[in-house]
């Protein structure tokens, strides 16, 4: 069961689109085994965008998802979890995003397009074990990937399943 990173964006989060958001994902299938409303730090921030450091529009980007609203961070499973989301969403300009996809029907601009998807199956992993404190599904107990501490890196409102969901 491949598992994949979902942020509702401040944009989305701002609009109201969270429901049909995870909506659209329900309905094609997925399963959300986690999910988490956030205030994203500086920090995260950085090091979720590290690979765009240095491009023109970087402190663009960290300065927008962190601001206010909130993000909604999410875990999305299922088989082919990755290339589902990312068809669900589309491509990252609104305009040119395939009809019937979230961006196609509620985004227009590259920098506003609402969610951020992750493209492949190792940055999923990475992308989750730095948004979310992971469980051990076999005993409940609290475990950070990564060789990282046992705490959160912030507060946060945070709904975590500690068993699997049986296929």
């Amino acid at each position: 069961m491949e598992r994949t990173l979902v942020l509702v964006k401040p944009d989305g989060v701002q609009r109201g689109l969270i429901g049909e958001i995870i909506t659209r994902f329900e309905n094609r299938g997925l399963r959300l085994v986690a999910a988490k409303f956030m205030k994203v730090s500086p920090d995260l921030a950085s090091k979720h965008y590290a690979v765009h450091k240095g491009k023109a529009f970087y402190d663009n980007l960290i300065q927008f998802i962190t601001s206010a609203p909130p993000v909604m961070a999410m875990v999305w499973a299922g088989p082919d979890a990755i290339a589902a989301v990312r068809q669900t969403v589309g491509k990252t300009r609104g305009t040119e995003a395939a009809p019937g996809t979230i961006r196609h029907d509620y985004a227009l601009q590259a920098r506003y397009n609402l969610t951020h998807a992750s493209d492949s199956p190792e940055n999923a992993e990475a992308e989750i074990a730095l948004w979310f404190l992971l469980m051990n599904w076999l005993t409940g107990n609290a475990a950070l990937k990564n060789g990282c501490t046992n705490e959160p890196p912030m507060k946060t409102t945070s709904l975590q399943f500690t068993k699997p969901m049986e296929d």
